[in-house]
């Protein structure tokens, strides 16, 4: 799995956006004592069911393995030019 440049950022942007995606779908009301892995993993989970990303096969499912996902998922929405795709 290849880093990308600004990958912190961009699965900090992605996590952010899925769970506004999920909390407006109405599938989910995230609370302020959820631990950040459990938020990853319910996102991840979420975008795949909803078929917006490819599933990871099961044996590969690890928490930087998803945070890269997320991150992938992300850059793709982002402009061309944007900041953190240079």
């Amino acid at each position: 799995m290849k880093k990308l440049k600004h990958e912190a950022e961009l699965f900090k942007a992605a996590l952010l956006a899925g769970m506004k995606y999920g909390e407006e779908r109405g599938a989910v009301i995230f609370e302020p004592t959820d631990s950040a892995s459990e938020k990853i993993l319910y996102v991840y989970r979420l975008l795949v069911h909803d078929k917006i990303i490819q599933p990871l096969p099961e044996d590969q499912v690890s928490q930087q393995s998803m945070r890269h996902k997320l991150a992938l998922w992300y850059a793709k929405q982002l402009p061309k030019d944007h900041p953190l795709l240079k």
